[in-house]
C-alpha cells in the first residue's frame, strides 16, 4: 500500500513538473513573438523607399516574380493610410517590370534613353532627386517643390506663375545639360519618380488647356498645330470652327503621325506617351504617383525622398484628381469606334503600365 502510495506521488510530481515545462514554453513562445521583430505587428513601421541602380544601355529583368531587392528602411515611420503605400508602389513597379517584359508589347513599351527623354528629366543635385516630367498630371507642382529644393526660393508661395515653366530662370537643370558619364551616374544613384493619370483623361486635358482656354496665352497651339491637325484630319472641309476633340483623336491615332509630330516640335509633350516621355523600361524609377491617388502618393513621395522635412507639396483642391469617368465618355461619345481604337492601340502601353483599364465603351 505504501509502494502504492508512493507512485501515486510521484505520477502527481511528474504530471506537475510537465506541466510548468509546457507553460514555461507558451510563455517563452509569447515573448519571442512580442520582441523578437521589432517590425512586426504592433510595432513601429518602417518605409521603403527603392534605391536602384540604373543602366541606360540595356535592362535587366529577372525571371522569377519576387520582391525588388532595393528596397531598404529608411528608418521614418509612416501614419495613417501612408502605412500600406510600401506595398501599393511596389506593386505599381512590379506590374510595370512584367509589362516591360511582355514581348508582344514591346513596341509599345519600350524607347530609346535619347535626348528627347532626357530634356524631360528635371534635376536636384543638392538632394540627389530626378523627376521626369509628364505634362497634364500636376507637374507644375512638382516643379515648383524642385525649385525651392534647388534654393531659388525659400518657398513654395513665393514662386511667381511666370517663373515656374522659364527654365532659364527656374533653377532647374535637364538631366540633358550634363555629360555622359555625369547623366549615368545620376541615372544609377538618384531618387527618380514620376506621375501618370488615365492616358484619355490626360489627353482630353492637353485638348483642353491647349486648343480651348489655352490660358498661358501659347499662340502656336490655336494658330499653327491646329491649322495643321485640320488640314490633315478634319473629314469635313466646310467645318469652319477651330480645331475639335475629333480631328485631334484622329490626328493621336494616326500610325504616320510622326511627319506632323516632327514640325509641332517639343509642344508634342502634352500628348505623347508616357512611355516616350520617360522611357520607364528604361530608366529604373524609384517611385511612379498616379494623380487618380496624389492625396496619398506625394506625401509618399517626399518622405521617400527624404525631403518631407524641407517641403510640402501644395494643397490639392477637393475633387480635382478623381477620375471623371463620365467627362471621359461624354467627350468619346462622338467618335468612331474605329478611331477610338486607333488611339487605344497608340496608347495601350500606357494603360497596360500602369494598370488602367480599357474603356468601357472599347468593351460595349
Amino acid at each position: 500500500w505504501l509502494m502504492s502510495d508512493n507512485m501515486h506521488h510521484q505520477w502527481l510530481l511528474l504530471a506537475a513538473c510537465f506541466w510548468v515545462i509546457f507553460m514555461f514554453m507558451v510563455a517563452s513562445k509569447f515573448i519571442t513573438l512580442t520582441f523578437k521583430d521589432p517590425d512586426g505587428y504592433g510595432a513601429r513601421q518602417e518605409p521603403l523607399i527603392l534605391t536602384a541602380v540604373t543602366k541606360v544601355e540595356e535592362v535587366h529583368m529577372p525571371e522569377e516574380k519576387h520582391w525588388p531587392k532595393e528596397f531598404q528602411p529608411t528608418g521614418k515611420a509612416f501614419s495613417g493610410n501612408l502605412i500600406r503605400q510600401p506595398l501599393v508602389h511596389m506593386e505599381r513597379l512590379e506590374l510595370l517590370r512584367n509589362v516591360c517584359r511582355d514581348t508582344a508589347l514591346r513596341n509599345l513599351s519600350h524607347t530609346a534613353v535619347s535626348k528627347f527623354v532626357l530634356d524631360r528629366i528635371f534635376v536636384c543635385d543638392k538632394h540627389k532627386i530626378l523627376f521626369c516630367q509628364t505634362p497634364k498630371v500636376g507637374n507644375t507642382q512638382w516643379k515648383k517643390v524642385l525649385i525651392v529644393l534647388n534654393g531659388a526660393f525659400s518657398s513654395i508661395e513665393e514662386i511667381p506663375e511666370n517663373i515656374v515653366h522659364d527654365h532659364e530662370k527656374n533653377g532647374l537643370p535637364r538631366l540633358s545639360s550634363f555629360s555622359d558619364s555625369e547623366i549615368k551616374k545620376r541615372l544609377s544613384l538618384y531618387f527618380k519618380f514620376f506621375i501618370v493619370r488615365d492616358p484619355f483623361e490626360r489627353l482630353i486635358s492637353a485638348f483642353k488647356d491647349k486648343f480651348v482656354h489655352n490660358p498661358r496665352f501659347e499662340p502656336w497651339y490655336r494658330h499653327e498645330i491646329a491649322p495643321g491637325i485640320i488640314r490633315k484630319y478634319r473629314k469635313n472641309r466646310r467645318e469652319t470652327k477651330g480645331l475639335q476633340f475629333e480631328d485631334f483623336v484622329r490626328y493621336l491615332g494616326d500610325p504616320n503621325h510622326r511627319w506632323l509630330d516632327v514640325q509641332f516640335g517639343d509642344h508634342i509633350i502634352h500628348w505623347v506617351t508616357y512611355v516616350e516621355l520617360c522611357a520607364p523600361c528604361e530608366i529604373t524609377y524609384s517611385v511612379i504617383g498616379h494623380h487618380e491617388t496624389l492625396e496619398d502618393d506625394a506625401p509618399y513621395i517626399l518622405k521617400a525622398a527624404g525631403i518631407d522635412h524641407l517641403v510640402s507639396y501644395p494643397t490639392i483642391p477637393p475633387g480635382i484628381t478623381v477620375y471623371n469617368k463620365t467627362k471621359v465618355e461624354r467627350y468619346f461619345s462622338g467618335i468612331s469606334k474605329r478611331d477610338i481604337r486607333r488611339l487605344y492601340a497608340r496608347f495601350e502601353g500606357d494603360f497596360k503600365l500602369f494598370g488602367y483599364r480599357e474603356p468601357d465603351f472599347l468593351l460595349n
